[in-house]
């Protein structure tokens, strides 16, 4: 009985991680998301000279781990077509050093954080604050298997609070990212297929998924067959009950997997940190800075205000 009882109790610890890791993630995911949609950064990537927004993309989101092929990166990133990666890498690097990209993204995402905020929330107590407990969850993150984590981890501290919170949340997010791979994989859930299902819960739009990542429509069509092989997906391409179960699962596993820098922040700094996030967060998504149909599923009712 007493084996049960601590099981059970092992359960619902798991669960409560489980639901703080996902609540963070909605609070610190908009922020980190600025990287991908301002002018600023487009603009600093284009004054590097890297030609097109893909080729910045990739350049800024992989230099943390020096001058990767586009075989490396396109593991890591996972979901998109390794034509589409090789198209901007290893020319980026003959362009720019990965260093040169992160100082780059780092005056950018101080102008694009200050254009968006504004300079008094910029230069707040409460911004300071969040960068210091971001950082400390950040640095908490257990990175053994995590590449892009562990990349984004081991990058210098950033002087300016506001940056030091944006890098903070980076390394955060990428942590997860690499966790929720790990997850596919152990799924036997190949980059299309992953694309596919997540489609079918309606969190984005499938087409935008297919042609951003750059599958081509045969491919998607076998994900899809491969997906209603498994129960997971019906003919019309739609979410069956199974299929919502094994999305539900993974996602919990994700959770799971992203838990151990808010146990190491505890409560009250997680807490904390949530409630200085939510403001910021909201402005992102308010601004419609990230478009509707995004490929995170990022939506202004992506969640509501802690309790």
């Amino acid at each position: 009985m007493a084996f049960a009882a601590t099981e059970q109790s092992s359960r619902e610890d798991r669960k409560m991680s489980d639901s703080v890791a996902r609540a963070m993630w909605e609070r610190f995911e908009p922020v980190h998301q600025l990287v991908y949609f301002t002018a600023e950064v487009r603009e600093a990537m284009d004054a590097l000279g890297l030609r097109g927004y893909w080729m910045g993309y990739f350049a800024q989101r992989a230099a943390p781990l020096g001058p990767a092929p586009a075989s490396v990166v396109s593991s890591c990133f996972y979901v998109f077509h390794p034509d589409r990666v090789a198209r901007a890498l290893p020319d980026a690097w003959a362009l720019a050093s990965p260093q040169q990209v992160i100082e780059a993204r780092e005056r950018a995402v101080d102008a694009a954080m200050t254009g968006l905020f504004g300079a008094e929330v910029i230069a707040s107590a409460e911004l300071a604050e969040a960068a210091d407990l971001a950082w400390e969850a950040a640095r908490a993150a257990d990175t053994a298997g995590r590449v892009l984590g562990a990349a984004n981890q081991a990058l210098p501290r950033p002087p300016q609070p506001h940056v030091r919170l944006w890098q903070a949340l980076t390394t955060l997010r990428e942590h997860r990212g690499d966790g929720h791979v790990a997850v596919l994989v152990g799924r036997r859930l190949g980059p299309v297929e992953a694309l596919v299902l997540k489609s079918a819960t309606g969190e984005t739009d499938a087409e935008f998924q297919r042609h951003i990542r750059q599958w081509d429509a045969g491919q998607w069509r076998l994900a899809q067959a491969e997906l209603r092989g498994r129960g997971w997906i019906d003919g019309e391409g739609r979410l069956t009950d199974a299929g919502a179960a094994a999305h539900d699962a993974m996602e919990a596993d994700t959770d799971d997997a992203a838990a151990v820098p808010w146990r190491t922040l505890g409560a009250d700094g997680t807490t904390r940190l949530a409630h200085l996030l939510e403001p910021l967060a909201r402005r992102v998504l308010d601004s419609g800075i990230v478009p509707a149909g995004n490929p995170v599923g990022l939506t202004r009712t992506t969640w509501g205000t802690t309790g």
